[in-house]
């Protein structure tokens, strides 16, 4: 309700003062609740009306100053009040000191919420100035990278790196295992570890072949090559990477699995996963960034529609049952599951997960690292959670019958369950489990949600252009007749502020809740095409459809949405 009124009281000052006509008031509030944005924002990006106008309005009504933000000093901003998670939470930037006075910049001056939650934080008195909603949006993403980049990249300097980029441990390993001429090799491993988290990847590929060697990055799920250093090196640079995961270094034969943490300062590091593989021409390194950061963003950063949200806020609100994540490698699951389980973790509830491996570490969750060769399998780890007085289960991924008899007896004895399954649609999953040999009355009477997602890079909204379509492609794309209305798609361009015209990644989601229909479906031993068929029925959007509404959006391209999902 409160957000209504909120929502109520910017629209009537807007419609005074004519900019929104009083015949578009109920269209205005119609797309609002369909969506997931804060008001200003829909306004702006999905009414497209201009942003410094409603500013200029929003001020005189509200009686709050205004500042244009497309020349302010970023530099100006204090640095302990740069509390990235306030930030993006409340859409609210802090811009300089008075005294004690601490000047918010926020497009929406009704969110009173923020100023009290950043006063609470830093200590000091808030006074709200407004400003419009791009240029908010701009500033606040210069002033993150730029305390990122600070923090992490240009004040780092590779060489001094080597020194304080490994905890003692290592540092005695290295100077056995290395010399005066594997320095350069150092600084170079070094260099390529700064470049690929300032450039936002997620992993790194180092790859020997007969006569060459490359490096490559994954960049918004996209492999680019970023470097062919002489193939004389690719040995060396292998064992510099091992020695830095504490992994083998004369064992070139059998693959070997190792951590790195990465000390950029001394309260900010970074985790790499590594894996080697022993190939034709050496052995091939591959390193995931692990960033735990990504589990605090919170579920509306994710790109969940409104109804999906909800579907899955309210099974976590269940005392028991089980939610599965499904999709391919790399498509967001753990990222999704750790966002529930960061919302559920709190004093009152026992949580223990079981992974392989442990990707993101979280304050209060009692996290067990899966080792089959010690006999620490999901099965006997299950086991051992049910006798530790559970609340909340989570297990990395559901690989055999015995791991989902026990997760699923977890879940119908009073636990709630989370895990993952790799398959491609919701539908799927239901028999996947039947075909694993789960008898289909434990998965009709456990199940509660399932959650099938992809992840689809983001349009960059600095160089976005429009696309058209005439209506007959627009149809044949899987549009529905409802949604050509005032129907507007981009396509990316490429800038200085992107890769190829994208910049970060959105997640698209197909939500189901297992409905009494869906159970009788699986009772009756039914396919998957008779449960997608009561999903489309019962109103629940399939991938394909999801990704549609984000290109709709504007949030990413129809060529984006194409390449994720089946048309």
């Amino acid at each position: 309700m409160k957000g209504s009124h909120q929502q109520s009281s910017l629209l009537s000052a807007l419609t005074k003062q004519q900019l929104v006509p009083l015949e578009k008031v109920d269209e205005v509030n119609a797309g609002f609740i369909a969506q997931s944005k804060p008001f200003i924002r829909y306004l702006v990006e999905d009414k497209h009306y201009h942003g410094p106008t409603i500013a200029n309005i929003l001020s005189k009504s509200f009686g709050y100053p205004h500042i244009d933000l497309t020349t302010f000093d970023t530099t100006l901003v204090p640095e302990g009040v740069r509390n990235e998670k306030l930030i993006r939470k409340h859409n609210a930037l802090p811009l300089f000191l008075r005294g004690r006075v601490l000047f918010i910049a926020m497009s929406d001056p009704t969110n009173i919420d923020a100023l009290e939650e950043i006063q609470f934080n830093t200590g000091y008195t808030t006074e709200l100035i407004l400003t419009d909603e791009n240029s908010l949006q701009a500033c606040i993403e210069k002033v993150l990278e730029a305390e990122s980049d600070a923090l992490d990249i240009n004040e780092i300097d590779a060489e001094e790196l080597a020194d304080m980029g490994v905890d003692d441990d290592e540092k005695e390993e290295n100077s056995v295992t290395t010399d005066k001429d594997d320095a350069p090799i150092v600084v170079y491993i070094n260099k390529i570890l700064l470049d690929a988290i300032k450039k936002g990847a997620s992993d790194l590929h180092f790859e020997p072949y007969e006569k060459t060697y490359r490096i490559r990055f994954r960049i918004d799920g996209i492999l680019s090559e970023i470097a062919k250093p002489p193939v004389s090196l690719a040995s060396r640079m292998a064992a510099r990477l091992k020695v830095m995961s504490k992994l083998d270094i004369a064992e070139r034969r059998v693959p070997q699995d190792g951590r790195i943490k990465l000390a950029l300062s001394k309260k900010k590091s970074i985790d790499f996963r590594v894996s080697t593989l022993p190939t034709m021409w050496g052995e091939k390194v591959v390193m995931r960034i692990l960033d735990s950061s990504s589990a605090m963003l919170g579920i509306e950063m994710l790109g969940y529609e409104p109804d999906q949200k909800k579907i899955y806020t309210d099974a976590l609100d269940q005392p028991q049952g089980m939610i599965l994540v499904t999709g391919p490698t790399g498509s967001g699951k753990t990222v999704s599951l750790y966002t529930g389980l960061n919302i559920l973790n709190t004093a009152e509830r026992n949580i223990s997960t079981a992974e392989d491996p442990v990707e993101i570490n979280l304050e209060g969750i009692n996290q067990v690292q899966i080792n089959n060769r010690a006999g620490l399998t999901f099965p006997s780890a299950l086991r051992s959670f049910l006798r530790q007085d559970p609340d909340i289960v989570m297990v990395g991924e559901i690989r055999d019958l015995e791991t989902a008899e026990i997760a699923i007896k977890a879940a119908q004895t009073g636990h709630l369950v989370l895990s993952t399954l790799h398959t491609n649609s919701a539908a799927e999953t239901l028999t996947r489990l039947l075909n694993m040999g789960v008898p289909a009355y434990n998965v009709a009477s456990s199940v509660s949600i399932i959650i099938a997602q992809r992840l689809a890079r983001r349009l960059c909204p600095q160089c976005k252009t429009e696309e058209v379509l005439t209506q007959t492609q627009l149809q044949e794309q899987g549009f529905l007749p409802e949604q050509l209305v005032d129907i507007k798609l981009f396509k990316p361009v490429g800038c200085d502020h992107c890769t190829k015209g994208y910049k970060g990644r959105v997640g698209v989601y197909e939500v189901i809740k297992i409905s009494p229909e869906n159970a009788r479906i699986i009772m009756d031993g039914g396919s998957a095409l008779d449960i997608a068929q009561q999903c489309q029925i019962e109103g629940y959007n399939n991938l394909r459809q999801s990704g549609l509404v984000k290109a709709a959006k504007g949030v990413t391209s129809l060529e984006e949405i194409n390449r994720i999902t089946t048309a």
